[in-house]
């Protein structure tokens, strides 16, 4: 059986592995797309760091959890937004101001939505995480 949203599985997987408090969680497969937002993760502080590991098929990402992920999870459909329509999916996603994270895709890569506001970018949005 194959997977229908690697992002979505690799998102859940970290969310249910932070719930029951592993230190480690394996995602497989490997993606660019998953490798950016983890690297969003580990730049807003939500995980201690990720490696890539090459099995000689996809590879996977071996991910370090610090216990600081509330909930995380992916935006289905991925809508799309403005610079300015940011603060509406803010108050959608998340539950408090300034408290977790949208991930964004945009024109200059994989973001979180701070940076993308900070650039006067939009995209779509591709996941979330407090």
């Amino acid at each position: 059986m194959t997977a229908d949203d690697p992002l979505a599985n690799a998102l859940s997987g970290i969310n249910n592995a932070e719930s029951v408090g592993q230190l480690t969680h394996t995602v497989t497969p490997a993606s660019n797309e998953i490798g950016a937002v983890l690297e969003v993760l580990y730049d807003r502080g939500y995980i201690g760091g990720f490696e890539y590991v090459d099995d000689g098929r996809a590879g996977t990402f071996e991910v370090e959890l610090t216990g600081s992920i509330n909930e995380c999870g992916p935006v289905n459909p991925r809508y799309s937004s403005g610079v300015d329509e940011l603060e509406k999916w803010e108050k959608q996603f998340l539950p408090a101001r300034d408290y977790g994270t949208l991930i964004v895709t945009t024109s200059s890569g994989i973001m979180s939505h701070y940076e993308a506001r900070e650039k006067g970018i939009g995209g779509q949005l591709i996941a979330y995480v407090y």
